[in-house]
This record gives C-alpha cells, sequence and structure tokens, in this order.
C-alpha cells in the first residue's frame, strides 16, 4: 500500500535521550509481559540487559514508577506492578474524559501532514485486525497515541494520558487473546482516526466513546473469568 510514511511515528522525541532510549525499551518489556507482573528487576540487571548506563536506566524507572509500571522498594529493587482490573476500571473513567478531549482537538488542530497520517493509519489497523496480528496492531496503536498527542496541541491532557498509556497496553496484552475481538477493536480505532483525519471533532467523539465502551466490556469480562 502507499501513502506517507510512518517513520515519524515510531520515534519519540524523548527517544533521542539516553534515558528516553531505557524508557522506551522498559516499557515495551513491561507492557508485552517479557517482565511479568510481581517481577524483581535491578537497576544493575537492566542496565546491562539494555547497554546503557545506571544513570538513563534510573530516570526511566522513575518515570515508569510515575506511571504506575513499577513499585521502587529501597534496598530491595525494583518490582513490577501486579495487574489489577479494578484500577484498570477507574483508569477507563479517566481515560474516556481525556482522550474525549484529545481526539476533539485532534480533529480540529492537526496539520495537513498529520491528516495525512491519521488516514494512513485508518486504513492500516483494519488489516492488522482481520489478519489478528496483536503485534502489528499494537505498533500502529502506539504510532496512532503518538501522533494523536502531538496534533491535539495540549501538553496537559497529554501529560495526562501518557500516564495512563503503558498501563492500558499491557492490560490489553495481558488478556486479549482470551477476551479481546482484535478485528472489533482495530476497527473501532480506525473509526477515530478516519475522524480525526477528516476534520470531524464530534465524530471523533463519539468514535472514540464506542472504543472505550468496548474496552470496558473487555475489562469486565476478566472480572468475571
Amino acid at each position: 500500500m502507499n501513502g506517507p510514511a510512518l517513520l515519524p511515528l515510531t520515534v519519540d522525541s524523548d527517544d533521542q535521550s539516553l534515558a528516553g532510549q531505557a524508557y522506551a525499551q522498559i516499557e515495551e518489556r513491561i507492557a508485552t509481559l517479557e517482565l511479568k507482573p510481581g517481577q524483581v528487576v535491578s537497576e544493575n540487571g537492566l542496565s546491562k540487559l539494555l547497554g546503557l548506563g545506571r544513570t538513563p536506566v534510573r530516570e526511566a524507572l522513575q518515570q515508569l514508577s510515575r506511571e504506575g509500571l513499577v513499585v521502587v522498594m529501597p534496598k530491595l529493587g525494583i518490582m513490577v506492578s501486579e495487574i489489577d482490573v479494578r484500577k484498570q476500571l477507574r483508569l477507563l473513567e479517566v481515560r474516556r474524559e481525556v482522550e474525549r478531549l484529545l481526539v476533539g482537538a485532534a480533529a480540529r488542530n492537526a496539520d495537513a501532514a498529520q491528516r495525512a497520517l491519521f488516514a494512513h493509519l485508518a486504513d492500516l489497523m483494519p488489516v492488522a485486525g482481520r489478519s489478528n496480528n496483536g503485534t502489528e496492531f499494537l505498533s500502529l496503536d502506539r504510532a496512532f497515541n503518538r501522533l494523536l498527542l502531538d496534533s491535539a496541541n495540549n501538553e496537559y491532557a497529554a501529560a495526562a494520558m501518557k500516564l495512563m498509556q503503558g498501563l492500558s497496553r499491557r492490560f490489553w496484552y495481558a488478556h486479549s487473546e482470551r477476551f479481546a475481538n482484535l478485528r472489533e477493536t482495530a476497527q473501532l480505532h480506525a473509526q477515530i482516526a478516519s475522524a480525526i483525519a477528516n476534520g470531524k471533532s464530534q465524530d471523533a467523539r463519539k468514535a472514540l466513546d464506542r472504543l472505550i465502551d468496548n474496552v470496558e466490556e473487555f475489562t469486565r469480562a476478566t472480572l468475571e473469568s
């Protein structure tokens, strides 16, 4: 498929620093359960694993602690936080309001290049859904999230959203095989991306509500299992 290159979406502006690189790599390992909930790690061990110094690893862990993905235990190490379904439901209450603001703002504020990228993502996401390729979908979802934060032009809403993204991605990854319909999830994301690409704020917010309704249903299903 021809279309705008997605390369700019794969590099977060913070990733140019060593701390940003450490954060991206550790967050990815936590979100994909390579580092498992309850697992205890150390700065030194992560530094060796990533091939980075302890200072950027420490800075990354401080950020991950603020996001609720790790718990720093003085003199004992760093524990990957447990997955808590009820906390996830509370997170979704906040996420709905913050992300509704963001998608509406992105639909109004995105420039032509950003709209083209949203349109491209709207094409790619259903393909990942139909092929049931969870890894590809997660990559596209991260690209969508970064583009959304950049185009909404609201640093306060973006900061709030960043605190929730890692926990949301990890929860989905942990339970999607049993409870999620990837085809439906991808299509719902594509509807948001398409609405933003076309500058339709109200449609973007309505599509976001449908997505969060779906995610809440998925989350509650894990409680009943």
